[in-house]
């Protein structure tokens, strides 16, 4: 008896959809966005159904969609420029000057917590995957001084530990290239990308008690207690504002010049963002009301603040499930 078009649907969903998380997860450090990562997840199931009727099990569904995957990003990487921070693209800037955006520089942005975690079924590769390496925002800022093909291949061997004959049949070329490409990836990695040594972990007794004098700190409008809290070649940067400052000095001056709080006028709410401890800060506005100003992705290293990057993209709210508006609701017991 034939398939019929419902039967073979819910054929299709079965074999896929426990995929779907850890696809985006790869398409978001290829991309280094989550927004295009979610279209090009899009773009990879719509091209998989259409080619199902094709799919003869040579492959587990998994390494099929992977190579659909990482194809449709090559695609749009050849259409875009690389996402970086600013800090991969100029030197420190003098906090008593003034900010201009640049919005026409695509960004880097961050990924929630949820996002890059492990789909339901997933193997062991995916579970690799998701170490803390891996999900780092300096590391996804670091993938983007690759080259896309390079980016690919080390994603694919180093990350989810596919073997180099299997990385060369999805990118139709020769393991001799696969390894040459991994090799120049990697010393290129090693010059740009993190330690992950000197990273602290967010639920560290230690880190909780620093991010609660952050969060006090802020919410005071208290730039002096700030600074204590940095480390003193702190880096902060604002995407899409492309200066950026080095220094726990430099930062207070920035916070007290560029924004110059009042006491009760900033409200964080805390959430979590590339494996990282991290902020939705809203502003009071003159009706009274707080309403999204930033998303903050904390760095903590020995025990104080060695980097923030507060992206002013107001609709990555959204994406990390926080609400529209400040509320005594939203705010975590202390």
């Amino acid at each position: 008896m034939p398939t019929t078009a419902p039967d073979r649907e819910s054929e299709f969903q079965r074999l896929t959809d426990a995929h779907r998380r850890e696809l985006l997860a790869h398409c978001y450090r290829m991309l280094g966005s989550i927004h295009d990562a979610e279209d090009q997840v899009q773009e990879t199931y719509l091209r998989a159904w259409r080619a199902y009727d094709g799919f003869e099990g040579r492959s587990s569904p998994r390494s099929w969609l992977y190579t659909i995957a990482t194809n449709v990003c090559l695609t749009a990487l050849e259409q875009r420029g690389r996402r970086p921070l600013p800090s991969g693209i100029g030197a420190p800037a003098d906090p008593e000057r003034p900010v201009v955006a640049a919005p026409e520089v695509p960004w880097l942005e961050p990924a929630p917590d949820a996002v890059l975690a492990a789909g339901p079924g997933a193997a062991d590769p995916a579970a690799v995957a998701q170490s803390h390496e891996a999900s780092r925002l300096a590391f996804v800022a670091a993938l983007q001084h690759l080259a896309p093909r390079q980016r690919a291949v080390l994603l694919l061997r180093d990350v989810l530990r596919w073997k180099a004959a299997e990385v060369a049949a999805l990118l139709e070329t020769t393991t001799a290239s696969v390894n040459s490409a991994l090799q120049r990836a990697r010393a290129r990695l090693a010059e740009v990308g993190p330690d992950p040594d000197a990273l602290a972990e967010p639920g560290d007794p230690r880190t909780r008690a620093l991010l609660d004098r952050y969060t006090r700190a802020f919410e005071a409008a208290d730039v002096g207690a700030l600074v204590e809290l940095f480390r003193r070649d702190a880096l902060w940067e604002m995407p899409p504002f492309p200066e950026w400052f080095r220094g726990a000095e430099a930062i207070a001056r920035l916070i007290a010049v560029q924004c110059d709080p009042e006491p009760g006028e900033l409200r964080l709410v805390p959430t979590a963002a590339n494996g990282q401890p991290a902020y939705g800060m809203y502003r009071r506005g003159p009706d009274g009301v707080h309403r999204p100003f930033q998303l903050q992705v904390l760095t903590i290293s020995g025990g104080v603040v060695a980097h923030v990057a507060a992206f002013f993209d107001t609709g990555l709210f959204a994406v990390f499930g926080l609400p529209e508006t400040w509320t005594e609701d939203a705010a975590p017991a202390r």
